[in-house]
């Protein structure tokens, strides 16, 4: 086993004094699918912001392919919660998509063949090129979100990280949705946060419990004892409806839909 990509050491972030994330020990390896679950609150989404460097720790040491995350931020992609564009921006897919071979401002873009050879292999990948000349604003919001993943693949990063993708997806899509990011896996490192327990039982390779602290799993079961330790929110999507199978965070009975 090689040097992981990703490496987080003695990690403290505080917030008002208060721990978000408390001494923080992980490391992924290159080729991961790693899903990212625990209670809202929890600090899944520091903890990518972390990883991508758009936030520093106040202790401990983070590394991503070896070198501090803003040092690599090219080599990387990410996509936030609700990623999505102003619906009244004249745009086209397309378009969205190219911003993300923008490395410098220019006031009046070139693009050049390779930036547009990116940009049509990322829609492709996300099952979207067919739509590269429509408005974004008409597109659904699952439709939407595969354009801002898309956007952040033109970057032909090493490592993707994603905040609740399937948030604008139907679940009768997410299955489809999961296949994409499999097969995109063969050549990209991805780091995911997400609830739905079908989905991580079938297509990550590892788990990372977080409420304040994080536990990693090297394999992609996730069991009663991790739910009820780290009070992780997690559905099962069966025939298309969810139904939630896991305690909630408040200690009430268990409950199906």
């Amino acid at each position: 086993m090689g040097a992981p990509v990703i490496s987080l050491t003695d990690v403290w972030l505080f917030r008002n004094g208060e721990p978000v994330l408390q001494n923080v020990n992980l490391s992924i390896q290159k080729g991961d699918f790693t899903a990212l679950i625990g209670p809202n609150g929890g600090g899944k989404t520091t903890l990518i912001r972390l990883m991508v460097g758009l936030i520093r720790p106040d202790e401990g040491r983070v590394r991503v392919l070896g070198k501090p995350p803003r040092s690599v931020a090219t080599r990387l992609g990410y996509v936030p919660q609700n990623a999505g564009v102003n619906e009244r921006f004249p745009i086209s897919v397309l378009d969205v998509v190219l911003m993300g071979r923008l490395k410098t401002f220019r006031r009046w873009p070139r693009h050049s063949r390779e930036d547009k050879a990116a940009a049509r292999k990322a829609l492709e990948a996300m099952e979207m090129w067919e739509f590269r000349n429509r408005h974004v604003g008409e597109l659904s919001g699952g439709q939407q979100q595969r354009v801002m993943i898309a956007r952040a693949l033109a970057t032909e990063p090493e490592i993707l990280f994603l905040d609740e993708p399937t948030a604008s997806v139907d679940t009768k899509h997410q299955s489809e949705f999961y296949e994409i990011l499999k097969d995109l896996n063969r050549a990209v490192t991805i780091v995911i946060v997400c609830h739905e327990l079908m989905m991580i039982n079938a297509y990550v390779k590892s788990v990372a419990c977080v409420n304040r602290c994080v536990h990693y799993h090297g394999d992609a079961e996730v069991t009663q004892e991790m739910i009820d330790m780290y009070q992780c929110p997690v559905e099962l999507v069966a025939h298309g409806l969810p139904h939630r199978v896991l305690k909630e965070h408040n200690g009430d009975k268990m409950a199906s839909s």
